[in-house]
């Protein structure tokens, strides 16, 4: 039987696999950003523990950094809170951090692809929404929780349950102003916005 890219990357990664639990899947690359992250380095602080992978782990000051004056204090005191903590919690757990600015420092989903991090067959986790972008690289890559993210950190794994698949056929050329976003906006009035819920999509044609 012939499996998908993303079920060939499911395989090759999962740590264990026991019928009717989730498999424990191995992480090649975790990107960490200020907002999804106290909570998780503080559930580590309580139960003793420490980051089984920095050197698999990279940060980012990501959602609450200024677009101008990042020489000056953060104006907004929650935000300067989140960022200051990072840093904090990466100092404390070894963590690299890209930081305001450094030349590698930006948007944590343009950087990992942008420095060569982002690699087909990897799977990629990050607190945000955003991480399937990385599945344009052939990574399996997808956003988690909190809870999740204290897992990865503590043991570089994640218990999942497999997804379903979806294949998406892209047939014909596209008129002169049609651009790709009108190509997926076409297509989520098709299977609707929860249409890919617990699916990895891979597009063909």
């Amino acid at each position: 039987m012939g499996y998908t890219l993303a079920e060939k990357v499911w395989h090759s990664h999962t740590v264990r696999h026991e019928d009717g639990k989730p498999d424990l899947l191995y992480i090649d690359l975790h990107l960490v950003n200020e907002v999804t992250s106290p909570q998780a380095f503080e559930g580590l602080r309580l139960a003793g523990r420490t980051v089984r992978r920095p050197d698999l782990t990279l940060a980012m000051e990501d959602h609450n950094v200024p677009t101008i004056g990042i020489d000056k204090p953060i104006v907004d005191l929650t935000s300067r809170l989140q960022v200051q903590t990072l840093r904090e919690n990466c100092a404390a757990f070894r963590i690299k951090l890209f930081n305001m600015g450094t030349k590698d420092q930006g948007i944590v989903h343009v950087v990992g692809p942008q420095l060569g991090l982002t690699q087909p067959g990897m799977t990629i986790v990050c607190g945000d929404s955003h991480t399937s972008t990385h599945g344009a690289f052939g990574a399996l890559a997808f956003g988690i929780g909190t809870s999740e993210a204290e897992h990865v950190l503590a043991t570089q794994t994640l218990p999942l349950q497999p997804f379903k698949t979806m294949a998406v056929n892209i047939e014909g050329k596209l008129t002169p102003g049609v651009t790709s976003k009108d190509v997926i906006l076409a297509l989520i009035a098709q299977i609707g916005t929860g249409g890919g819920q617990g699916y990895v999509l891979e597009y063909r044609g």
